[in-house]
């Protein structure tokens, strides 16, 4: 469930960044969206997958080591 939290905080940041008026990787995946360049909106779906899996590994490790009746195989 983390993990796809995480991804929604990331989807998130374009919003955050216009309420607050702050540069960041949402404005400028949006311009790489709306002026073609594919490379960097490839880039930021790479990060943004990276970053759920991450999250994803975490949490299961944490359960792992907190619950004994989880064991890893």
């Amino acid at each position: 469930q983390l993990g796809i939290d995480v991804g929604a905080l990331l989807g998130g940041v374009l919003v955050v960044e216009e309420v607050f008026g702050l540069p960041g990787i949402g404005q400028e995946t949006v311009q790489a969206i709306t002026h073609g360049d594919g490379q960097l909106v490839l880039g930021f779906v790479i990060l943004a997958a990276l970053f759920v899996v991450v999250a994803n590994l975490v949490v299961d490790i944490a359960y792992a080591l907190l619950d004994p009746r989880v064991r890893i195989h």
